[in-house]
């Protein structure tokens, strides 16, 4: 039963495979698509009306309305985490997403504005914070944390007891090995193998896991460290 209505944030990709799983696997009834007025492009998706972001609150209540921030790993997640704080500070209260088709331990802790594809493995005591994108098919090890605004993309393996720092992005087929500190702000390659701590602002490349000879900021065109929303 569809009790609860929600408006996601964005029209992209994401945004479109958003939609099918709040709408064939929640409790959600997607109502609306928000965009920021400068790129809104079409007045519909799905027959399901796009609105100005930054005119949500004259239709939409905020106190009937959630949201969810469809939006990858655009400016290494700055700009997901730039709307969901925005929307959260309109009093719209933030949605998560855990496919039914997801493994995940009894005592993991999550926080807030989750989305969980199918097929990940979540083993005991890990620890989930806000604002976190699995795409499918992961492997998040036994005591591992995974700090806010970070995105994992598809079958990345995260060892045990990996600590991972805020605003991270992950790409496929990368592998952690346990009991490493993954620094806010690092970037880890497709197919990467991390053997060893990282520092802030790292890029990991390769199966050496060697760190690149450009900063995360310089990839995403970002200014430094201190750019992070929410930080």
């Amino acid at each position: 039963m569809k009790n609860k209505k929600l408006i996601l944030i964005g029209d992209s990709l994401f945004a479109q495979i958003a939609y099918e799983y709040f709408t064939h696997d929640s409790e959600y009834e997607v109502v609306a698509f928000a965009v920021e007025r400068q790129y809104i492009k079409q007045k519909s998706l799905f027959e399901v009306p796009i609105t100005a972001f930054e005119d949500l609150e004259k239709e939409f209540s905020a106190q009937e309305h959630y949201f969810y921030c469809a939006i990858p790993y655009n400016q290494l997640n700055r700009l997901r985490t730039r709307l969901y704080l925005s929307a959260k500070e309109k009093g719209y209260k933030p949605a998560s997403y855990i496919s039914s088709r997801a493994f995940v331990w009894r005592n993991t802790k999550l926080g807030e504005h989750l989305f969980i594809f199918e097929d990940n493995t979540i083993q005991p005591f890990v620890e989930i914070k806000d604002n976190v994108v699995l795409w499918s098919g992961n492997h998040i090890g036994h005591h591992s944390k995974i700090g806010k605004h970070t995105f994992i993309s598809s079958h990345v393996v995260i060892s045990g007891n990996v600590d991972i720092g805020e605003s991270c992005f992950f790409g496929v087929n990368s592998t952690i090995i346990n009991n490493l500190k993954i620094s806010d702000d690092t970037l880890v390659g497709a197919g990467a193998l991390v053997t060893r701590d990282t520092k802030e602002g790292n890029m990991i490349k390769g199966t050496s896991g060697q760190v690149g000879s450009t900063t995360s900021w310089d990839y995403f065109e970002l200014p430094n460290s201190r750019a992070r929303e929410g930080a």
